[in-house]
């Protein structure tokens, strides 16, 4: 379960990063045009999805473990 979470912890890191410099690069001409709070927030928001894309449909390199195997019917 550990692996998961750093898994997914890193991939999410990366996506708010990708969404950062998209957002800088699609609304700023200079740096001094950076809307901070808005980047902030898309970064956020792409972040939080990321977490959510890997625990509904896992994470290739970091299997989410729901328990079910110990129960056996």
């Amino acid at each position: 379960m550990r692996e998961f979470w750093k898994a997914a912890a890193h991939r999410a890191v990366r996506t708010m990063a990708q969404a950062a410099i998209a957002f800088v690069g699609a609304n700023a001409v200079t740096i001094g045009d950076v809307d901070l709070i808005g980047m902030l927030g898309a970064a956020a928001l792409a972040g939080l999805l990321s977490i959510l894309m890997s625990i509904a449909t896992g994470l290739p390199e970091a299997p989410f473990d729901r328990g079910d195997d110990d129960h056996a019917d």
